[in-house]
């Protein structure tokens, strides 16, 4: 496949994010009670229980799904969901004392700092802040060199 910086993009946007469950009700207990999102949206089919529920981040959408009832073999995400926080340390003080256990140490890469859990279901989550600026956005030709090795 070969791309070029003329192509126009298909998506402007992510509108939201499919985090999977097994049980909706400590998933909303999460996402609301300890991490503090604000649960906008509850969906059902028919008149059948809740199988989602929306929390909003400010930049983008988390869809918490009961994946099962809608026909997915539930397996948590492989890799962290990096959600922003003004102050990693003090943010992770804050869900620690709601409970959360950290796998390790807060990282500090040079340019940002970072801290991983998990949620109930397993899936990988992170508290993240960029204190460097970002690198330069590569050309099109500058990425297609590079992953040709």
């Amino acid at each position: 496949m070969t791309t070029s910086a003329a192509v126009a993009p298909v998506a402007t946007a992510t509108d939201f994010v499919t985090i999977p469950t097994q049980d909706l009700g400590r998933a909303v207990a999460f996402y609301r009670d300890v991490l503090g999102l604000p649960c906008t949206a509850l969906y059902q089919r028919g008149d059948g229980p809740a199988i989602g529920a929306e929390f909003d981040t400010g930049n983008v959408t988390l869809s918490v799904l009961h994946v099962e009832s809608v026909g997915i073999t539930f397996a948590p995400l492989t890799g962290p969901l990096a959600l922003r926080v003004d102050d990693v340390a003090a943010a992770r003080a804050t869900i620690e004392a709601r409970g959360v256990e950290f796998r390790a140490d807060t990282m500090d890469t040079s340019v940002c700092h970072m801290a991983h859990f998990r949620d109930p279901d397993g899936n990988p989550l992170m508290l993240h802040r960029r204190y460097a600026a970002s690198n330069p956005v590569p050309t099109a030709a500058a990425v297609d060199a590079v992953i040709a090795g």
